[in-house]
């Protein structure tokens, strides 16, 4: 956010029944909430037009404002984000490591928030997990076991991998209507969804940029942060990506 926050103005958003913002009753409408709370910040600051970068839900989110409320959006960066109901004969997807896996340790979590669950589930977030901090597994630990934020967060995830109140965006049907300049920005350990689910996302929307983070899984913007940071700021900018670093041999 720093380096980010050098150019532009950045905020970085509570998503709603997340952490400490405001828990108005739940609603299986999740995903156009989110939304609603996007433009409404956007309307307090009255700023007209901004550029959102999402992870995972949060790409889910980018991408329906970014259909819906085109007028209101810049730029989107869709960073490995889920919510697209991908065509299983175009790419691999495997829910065993990737949806389903992030499903299990996350119930697990929030139903019992011991240090193990929370740890287990951010070590799935990355690509090794040494890169779990402590500071990380602290901050969890205080948002979780808060009971208004716990009680909240059972719902969320209880309506955040798939069923039928999901709101996924249909790739082949919705992803071509996408018309805001737009970042596939997706890494190569990305769980259950590779690198090669980011090409099919840049190919499908018209004009998309692509970049590929490697040794990263789910949060490149933690693990890689300065290469994160470089390719956001040049979209940003609209200059040409920089070149992804050579791969250890």
């Amino acid at each position: 956010m720093q380096r980010l926050g050098e150019h532009y103005h950045a905020i970085a958003i509570d998503l709603l029944w997340h952490g400490l913002s405001s828990k108005p009753a739940f609603t299986t409408e999740m995903v156009p909430m989110y939304a609603r709370q996007i433009l409404d910040i956007l309307d307090d600051l009255g700023v007209q037009k901004a550029s959102i970068e999402g992870e995972s839900l949060g790409g889910w989110v980018a991408t329906w404002t970014a259909l819906r409320h085109p007028d209101r959006v810049e730029k989107i960066v869709l960073n490995t984000t889920a919510g697209i109901r991908w065509n299983r004969d175009k790419v691999k997807i495997d829910d065993s490591t990737g949806t389903n896996l992030l499903r299990e340790r996350s119930v697990a979590a929030i139903k019992d928030p011991t240090r193990e669950t929370i740890k287990k589930r951010l070590e799935w977030l990355m690509a090794s997990p040494d890169r779990v901090t402590e500071e990380l597994i602290d901050l969890r630990t205080a948002i979780y076991t808060r009971p208004d934020t716990n009680a909240s967060l059972t719902n969320v995830f209880a309506n955040s991998f798939g069923g039928p109140h999901a709101k996924n965006v249909v790739e082949e049907d919705e992803l071509s209507g996408l018309k805001v300049p737009t970042l596939a920005l997706w890494s190569d350990k990305n769980p259950g969804a590779g690198a090669d689910v980011g090409e099919r996302l840049a190919a499908l929307v018209p004009g998309a940029g692509h970049y590929c983070i490697n040794d990263a899984a789910h949060w490149p913007q933690w693990e890689k942060p300065e290469e994160h940071d470089r390719v956001v700021l040049a979209f940003l900018a609209g200059q040409p990506l920089p070149k992804a670093p050579a791969v250890p041999a």
